[in-house]
């Protein structure tokens, strides 16, 4: 047996992490001594403890540890450890979120870029698009859309290429953090059978649509959409009409460094007073 001092020392744990794994019930003391209250701890709790040590290292909180050491069988642990893989892999994901994000504020310093973008009208016609479109967790999943795209047309030997027109519509009248209605289409004038959830359709086209284009990273199409609101103050005769759309002009599929990504931002508007007729 072992003083909590020389288990420590030992074991290479804090006399302070110790207690608070006996307070909160994960590795309570082999023995106490009643003379002097002393804490006793023994050979066979170094495995316990390296159990502790090993989930605490990989994220899992008192209570799972707990939950762990109670259901110590591969079967349970396997069941476990997908659990938190999957929190670990969303918690990545949010982080390499706010990375790309602070890297694209960075190229924009570095740039002497202004966070302002500048917006013009034209019109666009409509087009013969082959698309899919799907509820996804938020718009981070969007590349999953063109993966699934993409893998229909190899799939189905369709005669599209990856330099075609390309754009995403938005189908949502708000901005969401989750599930977001998005499609994916390229223009083609491919017809093929409609399954998967693959549609081949014609788009519309609008006479006026508010455009900018956003050059680097994704992270800075948040940044574009923003200039929208001081465009429309200063141009309040006009007013949104339809679904806002992002175009592909450059991007992974033909683009390695993030820096060169082009993305046009289209959304169509009206003349207010066209509206009330």
């Amino acid at each position: 047996m072992f003083r909590i001092g020389e288990f420590s020392k030992l074991t290479q744990v804090s006399i302070r992490m110790l207690r608070y794994y006996d307070d909160v019930g994960i590795l309570k003391p082999a023995k106490i001594n009643n003379e002097n209250g002393y804490r006793m701890y023994s050979v066979e709790q170094t495995k316990v403890l390296s159990k502790i040590i090993f989930l605490r290292d990989i994220g899992f909180s008192t209570e799972e540890i707990s939950h762990a050491l109670k259901h110590w069988d591969s079967e349970s642990l396997k069941k476990e450890f997908r659990r938190k893989e999957e929190v670990i892999k969303e918690a990545i994901r949010i982080e390499e979120q706010k990375l790309e994000k602070l890297r694209g504020a960075m190229w924009e310093i570095d740039d002497n870029k202004d966070f302002n973008y500048n917006v013009v009208i034209k019109s666009i016609p409509f087009y013969n698009v082959i698309s899919i479109r799907k509820i996804v967790p938020n718009y981070f999943s969007e590349g999953e859309l063109w993966h699934l795209l993409c893998e229909h047309i190899k799939k189905e030997n369709l005669n599209i290429k990856d330099s075609n027109h390309s754009f995403a519509i938005y189908h949502d009248n708000e901005y969401k953090e989750i599930d977001v209605d998005i499609e994916v289409c390229i223009v083609t004038e491919e017809k093929g059978i409609e399954k998967d959830g693959v549609s081949f359709r014609k788009t519309e086209a609008f006479d006026l649509v508010g455009a900018t284009m956003v050059y680097g990273p994704y992270e800075n199409i948040s940044g574009a959409y923003k200039s929208f609101v001081n465009w429309f103050d200063e141009n309040n005769q006009y007013e949104i009409s339809g679904l806002s759309m992002q175009v592909c002009h450059k991007g992974p599929w033909n683009e390695k460094n993030p820096k060169n990504y082009l993305t046009e931002i289209q959304i169509p508007i009206r003349i207010k007073s066209q509206s009330k007729k």
